[in-house]
């Protein structure tokens, strides 16, 4: 386990490099930033390169990428436009987008895994045909509609929640937001959880648990839900990242100061620090996910060795 655990944190290593270098350029591309700081006003000469000069835009794309990871390996992530060190804004801005992403995988598990395992046992009947159905509706519908639709009911038509989440951001007040965010996601975990409950239940594993007489509820969660997990756990191993990088809209929405928020702002004036930053460390949360899926493949399945 050790030697696969540090043969997979090599590999990471040209995985971030490469995907770094390919946020810094595309981020470079998106326009000068220089004009952005200079309001709708085009800068003089002389202040626009002062401003190159001070945020090394006047150096080469690669000049500037080296630069970069340089002082990335020390902590420091560069300045937004506003003076702000990037770190700050990551400071104020993840602790609040990492509690809106546990509400929505804690969805995710719960409400997805449930509804799996529920209809996976009861393939072909009502119950199956009618989550199906509603599974097929959220996934269609996109989540801007579905978050402006619960704020509108649930915050402004019946005053059940607060329109706008509160700077705080607690977690009783992201609920409704973590639901919206997770909606899509939970319906694809209801699905694939259910189809791979179907096709495990045929397995001569679990036929021969029920012929030993084993109880229907140890069969279910020692045997037949166990091997079931596995592709269900790589989709919420991955969809963490996702999520975390997706919640521009859902922050939007409900007025959520979070990653997302932070990342509209500098994508809007340009701010190239800032975006390079926040997905930065969305690529290694998304590394790292994927490294602790692996190894709970494990926990689920003894089968499974690393070496």
């Amino acid at each position: 386990m050790g030697r696969y655990v540090v043969r997979r944190l090599l590999q990471m290593v040209p995985v971030f490099i490469g995907a770094t270098l390919l946020i810094f350029l595309m981020v470079n591309v998106m326009g000068d930033p220089i004009a952005g700081l200079c309001g709708e006003r085009e800068c003089d000469p002389a202040t626009a390169a002062r401003l190159r000069q001070e945020f090394g835009l006047d150096k080469p794309v690669w000049q500037q990428y080296l630069t970069y990871m340089g002082n990335l390996f020390t902590g420091d992530f560069g300045t937004a436009f506003n003076g702000q060190p990037v770190t700050e804004l990551m400071g104020s801005a993840f602790p609040v987008t990492v509690r809106l992403t546990l509400v929505a995988i804690l969805f995710e598990i719960v409400i997805g895994v449930t509804l799996g395992v529920v209809t996976g046992l009861h393939r072909g009947r009502p119950v199956d045909t009618g989550v199906l159905l509603l599974t097929l509706v959220v996934i269609s519908v996109p989540t801007f509609v579905t978050g402006l639709l619960l704020q509108l009911l649930l915050g402004v038509e019946w005053g059940w929640i607060k329109p706008s989440v509160s700077s705080e951001a607690r977690f009783d007040e992201l609920i409704v937001p973590g639901l919206v965010l997770a909606s899509v996601s939970l319906a694809y975990v209801t699905r694939l959880t259910r189809t791979s409950i179907a096709e495990n239940r045929r397995s001569d594993y679990v036929r021969t648990a029920v012929a030993k007489g084993l109880p229907r509820h140890r069969v279910i969660t020692r045997h037949l839900l166990r091997n079931s997990l596995i592709p269900v756990v790589t989709f919420i191993g991955t969809d963490i990242g996702a999520l975390m990088g997706g919640a521009i809209v859902t922050e939007r929405i409900f007025n959520i100061h979070g990653v997302g928020y932070e990342l509209y702002q500098g994508i809007l004036r340009q701010n190239t620090q800032t975006v390079v930053g926040f997905v930065t460390v969305l690529v290694l949360v998304f590394l790292i996910a994927n490294l602790l899926v692996d190894l709970l493949y494990a926990v689920l399945d003894p089968r499974i060795r690393y070496v």
